[in-house]
């Protein structure tokens, strides 16, 4: 299911949205909007593992001593 919302950009945001279609890249300014978010959701999701496997999360006691013992084995 998608849902529409409605987003307030700066006109060079939008230019480089529309730059993208005429370009070929993009077939609509949702498909680039859509493809930057999943790449910052990807991105955000990686640094989240890499905090993790660092031992850095914050995570309760017992997920990093299973990441500990993980490293371990």
């Amino acid at each position: 299911m998608n849902t529409q919302i409605a987003v307030r950009l700066p006109e060079q945001i939008v230019a480089f949205l529309d730059s993208e279609i005429s370009g070929g890249r993009a077939k609509s300014r949702a498909q680039v909007v859509l493809r930057a978010l999943e790449r910052e959701q990807r991105r955000q999701l990686a640094t989240r593992d890499v905090e993790i496997l660092s031992g850095g999360s914050g995570l309760p006691d017992d997920v990093n001593a299973a990441a500990a013992q993980r490293k371990v084995d």
